[in-house]
């Protein structure tokens, strides 16, 4: 019943699926701020690591929930972009260890 928003320069309103409720799709950045400055809950990001780093480097995360699993890849994609900007402090609001080892952790801008 919620509302989703799906962030793409070329998917078209026709290749959505019928069933999934209310979706909008978002053409840019500025499109997702707007939407953030709007009323409404939380946006949650899932999956999409290029999305996140373009999201962070415009300022518009506010909260961070991380799932870190227990393991080492030798490569893979980047959770944070390489743009040169300023020290961003972080808040841990809330952890959690479960009995295979991954730690949830919760972290807030501070600012």
């Amino acid at each position: 019943a919620l509302p989703k928003y799906v962030v793409s320069k070329t998917l078209q309103q026709s290749d959505l699926v019928d069933d999934w409720g209310d979706i909008t799709v978002l053409r840019s950045l500025d499109d997702v701020a707007a939407s953030k400055a709007g009323e409404g809950g939380p946006i949650i990001i899932h999956g999409s690591a290029t999305l996140g780093r373009n999201l962070a480097d415009s300022g518009l995360i506010d909260r961070y929930h991380l799932l870190v699993f227990p393991l080492l890849l030798g490569a893979g994609k980047r959770m944070f972009s390489e743009t040169d900007k300023n020290l961003q402090k972080l808040q841990l609001l809330e952890s959690e260890s479960y009995s295979n080892g991954i730690q949830k952790l919760v972290y807030a801008f501070v600012g």
